[in-house]
């Protein structure tokens, strides 16, 4: 299902950053929740037909997320998230990198900070985030991974939890 919420992705090379402004039909609360609960961040954190599966989680300063990118044939990417900040339902920092299955990064591939964003306006929640790659090149491997496409249908597989959610 194709969304007509807004979703603005772009790509800064000269500072090596995505920006990404997306808009969800939900409660600021609920849209937190759903970024910062693992139990429901594994329902759409990845791309469809593959699924999110976390292995731990603490969201505190100072906490990681260690989870896997499970594929259709059940291949796993793993990846880790190491909270550097949190403003409960305003905002939250973390520094993203690809792993092994014990934690260990994964150095093949880049790391990025994230910069999420939260805010509410009306009955709609608005998500800015904004992802710093160290270099251009980095940057340029992740948008050929199709990182756009998979974020894309990602934040799809999101509105679809909220609808179910507001029936």
């Amino acid at each position: 299902m194709k969304s007509n919420l807004l979703m603005n992705f772009t790509v800064d090379k000269e500072n090596n950053t995505v920006n990404v402004k997306r808009e969800f039909k939900a409660p600021l609360a609920n849209v937190w929740s759903a970024w910062t609960e693992p139990e429901i961040l594994d329902l759409w954190w990845a791309p469809a037909p593959w699924k999110s599966k976390t292995k731990s989680m603490d969201f505190k300063e100072g906490g990681r997320r260690l989870y896997a990118m499970v594929g259709p044939q059940g291949e796993e990417h793993w990846a880790i998230a190491d909270f550097t900040s949190i403003s409960p339902k305003t905002n939250f920092k973390y520094a993203d990198a690809f792993s092994y299955s014990e934690g260990n990064l994964n150095n093949d591939f880049p790391s990025s900070k994230w910069d999420v964003t939260f805010s509410e306006n009306g009955d709609a929640t608005f998500v800015n985030i904004v992802i710093k790659h160290d270099k251009l090149s980095d940057l340029e491997m992740i948008i050929e991974m199709g990182f756009k496409e998979g974020f894309t249908i990602a934040m799809e597989g999101l509105d679809a939890i909220f609808a179910e959610e507001s029936k």
